[in-house]
């Protein structure tokens, strides 16, 4: 990967973790066959040809977190309590 082309799609898309996923998304696809949305210079690999894809602007993604991209808070569900009761073992003696 070349680092200029890093750095100009992490302008694009500044989560890191969501860069990530894209370029390794759209590499797997290239690497099944399926065409470049852009015109590029022999001797690229598929990594160069997904950020440049995504410089370009032909790759977005949609977050499904919500508007503003963060989870709604989680519902607390309360553990039952655990009663622990000590039970005495009676012992009993037989006549011999």
């Amino acid at each position: 990967m070349k680092a200029e082309l890093v750095e100009a799609a992490s302008k694009v898309i500044s989560n890191h973790q969501i860069l990530v996923n894209m370029v390794s998304r759209r590499v797997r696809q290239l690497c099944l066959g399926h065409r470049p949305l852009v015109e590029f210079a022999p001797g690229l690999g598929h990594a160069d040809v997904a950020l440049t894809e995504i410089i370009n602007q032909k790759l977005t993604y949609e977050s499904t977190l919500g508007q503003n991209g963060k989870l709604p808070p989680a519902e607390v569900v309360q553990f039952p309590g655990i009663i622990v009761s000590k039970k005495v073992a009676k012992t009993t003696k037989k006549a011999a």
